[in-house]
């Protein structure tokens, strides 16, 4: 254990600091402070000594230079052990700190508040705080560090006890570097934005954490839940849950998918989710009527289901939720009467997600691979009427040109090999996740049964052969919307022409692995 003789404290969030020092004050423990801590503690009547004091030296340029100075650093980065190190205190006279308070300038909120400029910015990049942190966390055989309030407690407890265990020094010094890893990726992540690169050299990305999670995709998986320090509105991260048990690592996954798909969406609209995968979209000239066409896209799949809306949930479209076992409802808001209908239901969660109008699917998407991981733009992309071309004799009718256009904001999120039909704005087969196209195609086809005479097709890639043709017109679908761009376009162009189908070429894929 170490006892503790002499205290560095600078901080920036000043949350129990007065309280801190005072403890440590009675503690016989001396104080050295600077600028705004030193003057709060003085003003709390907390003995304490001035940087400048120790330093002999003024702080300079508007506070920009205080406390990068030997006498600091060396009483940080002393090893008491080491007589040498001994020697040159004593004859520098320099008196070594034992423990460091310090956390750093508000770089996160500063960037956070609307319509900071760059100037704003540059000066809350704290210098000084992390210079004494890592030199303190790089020294934490002889020193304590301290970067967050909420340890202040348990390292007043073991001082109180005698001194700091090494056990605590070691996770201190710990989250110290993370502490100042997290702030200077925040840094160059913001530097980096401005110049406007979106693939640099490297890339250091921090989250923070925002909860425990009881297990992965499987019981025998650990797993947490961290969220982006800046997350924007309308995610899955920045909800608010109304009620309901602890999301799961699914949940989370299932929620953010079916949310990104409902995004797609002007209209009302609802998105009914089951293992990342669209079992059911509905659009309506109201909310109840989209959860109507959601739920009769696929009653089966559903039950047990994540639905997202993209309107604030009234009393009767609530009435519906309620009808069928859901894990999660997530929509913009909801009305007061809906809440408390919806809170009958014991387990549901209820995500409140705010504006979605935002989005966040255009962020930099990242996976993981052994030994590395691969980052993407987020697929944004969407295709209006004008950029389409039409393949086959036939062009498509007015109504069959608006459900191609809903089937395709679809079939974007689906898994690929992916086919998707609808008609009367709701889907009415998914094949999803499928080896080869034709496999789910059937799929999709096999699901509408009946209701696929009449709809449309909208394939996520180009058809390799005619086969998902061929299937799509036995099932009766009337018009097919796909990239185009296979080196066989002209046997499905042709096969669609045998049975009058008209064919629909995007030009744009949608591959979702």
């Amino acid at each position: 254990m170490k006892s503790i003789r002499r205290a560095l404290i600078s901080v920036s969030d000043k949350t129990g600091i007065v309280d801190l020092a005072k403890k440590l004050s009675e503690l016989g423990v001396e104080i050295v402070s600077t600028g705004g801590t030193r003057q709060k503690l003085v003003d709390a009547g907390v003995p304490v000594i001035g940087v400048s004091e120790v330093t002999g030296f003024p702080e300079i340029l508007d506070g920009r230079v205080k406390t990068l100075h030997p006498r600091i650093h060396a009483g940080l980065l002393a090893v008491r052990d080491l007589e040498n190190h001994a020697r040159q205190l004593r004859e520098q006279n320099i008196e070594p700190f034992d423990l460091v308070v310090v956390n750093l300038y508000p770089f996160q909120q500063t960037i956070s508040k609307p319509g900071v400029t760059r100037e704003e910015a540059i000066e809350n990049i704290d210098i000084g705080g992390p210079s004494m942190v890592r030199a303190a966390a790089k020294n934490h055989r002889d020193v304590t560090v301290v970067v967050d309030p909420a340890d202040y407690a348990l390292v007043l407890a073991e001082i109180n006890r005698g001194g700091v265990q090494v056990s605590t020094r070691e996770r201190l010094a710990a989250k110290a570097f993370r502490h100042t890893a997290a702030y200077d990726a925040l840094i160059a992540s913001y530097l980096t934005g401005q110049t406007g690169e979106t693939h640099p050299e490297k890339w250091t990305i921090t989250f923070e954490k925002a909860q425990e999670l009881r297990y992965g995709e499987n019981p025998h998986q650990s797993a947490a839940f961290y969220r982006e320090p800046l997350p924007g509105s309308g995610t899955v991260a920045t909800a608010e849950q109304l009620h309901g048990k602890e999301l799961s690592y699914n949940n989370i996954n299932d929620a953010n998918a079916a949310l990104e798909m409902v995004s797609e969406f002007d209209q009302p609209a609802v998105v009914a989710v089951k293992h990342m995968n669209p079992c059911g979209v509905g659009v309506g000239e109201n909310l109840a009527q989209a959860y109507r066409k959601a739920y009769e896209s696929d009653p089966v799949s559903i039950f047990g289901g994540i639905i997202a809306l993209n309107r604030r949930v009234d009393r009767e479209t609530a009435q519906s939720l309620k009808e069928i076992f859901l894990e999660i409802i997530l929509a913009p808001d909801f009305e007061q009467e809906a809440v408390a209908l919806l809170k009958e239901k014991k387990n549901l969660r209820l995500l409140r997600v705010g504006d979605l109008s935002k989005g966040v699917q255009g962020e930099i998407r990242v996976s993981s691979v052994g030994g590395g991981a691969l980052a993407q733009a987020g697929d944004v992309k969407s295709v209006s009427r004008e950029e389409c071309t039409v393949a086959t004799r036939r062009e498509p009718s007015e109504a069959e040109w608006e459900q191609l256009l809903f089937a395709w904001k679809v079939v974007k999120h689906v898994k690929s090999n992916a086919i998707v039909l609808a008609r009367d704005f709701s889907t009415v087969g998914v094949g999803a996740g499928q080896m080869n196209r034709v496999g789910a195609a059937r799929i999709a086809i096999a699901q509408a049964g009946e209701r696929g005479k009449g709809s449309v097709l909208a394939s996520d890639a180009f058809f390799p052969m005619k086969d998902t043709v061929e299937s799509a017109a036995a099932a009766g679908v009337t018009a097919i919307i796909q990239p185009g761009g296979s080196i066989r376009d002209q046997e499905s162009i042709d096969e669609a022409d045998r049975h009058g189908i008209s064919m629909v070429f995007t030009h744009t894929r949608h591959f979702k692995h």
